[in-house]
This record gives structure tokens, sequence and C-alpha cells, in this order.
């Protein structure tokens, strides 16, 4: 019978997917570490999701997925085809303009909030923007594949844009009203 612990990980360090052993505090383990706790958030999302929002958010968490297969090669093996690349970038690319021409363009700063399902998407969207954050720690150490990076910023303007769309195509904006609680 296999058992899910391994006990390898006990003195802090964790085995990437080439067996090498890192610290588990290292850029690398931080950086898809956090690909995968937007990946759950965005899991909780979809419990709020229906039809074409569901299905997006199944082809991200896939995305999420093979982007932190990507992360989890030593020192980011640029010389292995990546996982993610300009494809799903543009696809990003397309979903956000589709969805904006259902919203009148913002005048306000939106506050997180809304709908159960926009509050979820606006909370993945503030975990994508720390991974995004990690990802460029790491590149500064060792090389990365580059669309990864991409994906994870326009992934972050994506699901801005679901969000709103979540909140009855913008009508349910939570507004940033500044001073209005003095």
């Amino acid at each position: 019978m296999s058992r899910i612990y391994t006990r390898t990980g006990d003195g802090g360090e964790t085995g990437l997917g080439d067996g090498a052993r890192v610290a588990k505090t290292s850029l690398r383990v931080e950086s898809y570490g956090t690909v995968d706790e937007a990946n759950a958030v965005l899991g909780l999302a979809r419990c709020e999701a229906r039809g074409a929002t569901d299905a997006m958010l199944a082809r991200i968490q896939n995305d999420l997925f093979d982007l932190g297969a990507d992360l989890a090669e030593a020192r980011g093996r640029l010389d292995k085809v990546p996982r993610i690349g300009a494809t799903q970038v543009t696809r990003l690319e397309r979903e956000i303009d589709a969805l904006e021409r259902d919203l009148k363009p913002l005048k306000d700063f939106v506050l997180p909030g809304g709908t159960k399902l926009a509050a979820a998407l606006h909370l993945g969207r503030t975990v994508v923007r720390r991974a995004e954050r990690r990802l460029v720690a790491l590149a500064a150490h060792e090389p990365i594949n580059p669309d990864a990076l991409k994906y994870l910023n326009r992934l972050s303007d994506h699901l801005f844009v679901m969000a709103r769309h979540a909140n009855r195509k913008g009508r349910a904006d939570v507004l940033w009203k500044p001073g209005a609680n003095r």
C-alpha cells in the first residue's frame, strides 16, 4: 500500500521534478506553492461559477497545474519544452476582451466583493499577484520561462474582469469611496 506521507520533507527540504532536494523556503518552492494556492482559490470560486465562467476557470486551473509543473523543474530546465506558452497567454487576452465587451468602462476603483463568485475571484487575483511577485524574485536568481510571468500577469487582469462580470456585468461592483468613513 502506498502512503501519502514519505517523511522525506521532515527536515525542511522537498524534492523537485528531477529529484533535486531544495529548502522548502526556496524561491522556486515559494513560486510553485503560491501558484498552487491560487489554483485552490479558483477551485473555491468554481463552487459558485456556472456555464462559460466555470469552463474558463477549469481551463485556468489546468494551466496553473501546468505552470506549477514547469516551476517544479530544477533551475527552470529551459531546455525542456515548457507547458505554459504564448498560446495560453493569447487565450487569456481573447477571453478578457470578450468579457470586457459587456462591461462599462471603469471610472472608480473597485473594492473586492459583491457576489460570492466575485469575492472569490478577487481573492484569486490577489494570490496570483503574489505568485507573480514570487516569480519575479525567482527570475532575479534563476532562469524562468518568460511566458510564465506573462501568463500570471494576464491572469490577474483576467480574474479582475471576471469578478466584474460576476457582479452582474459590473452593476453590482463595490466602488471605493475615498474618505467615506471619516
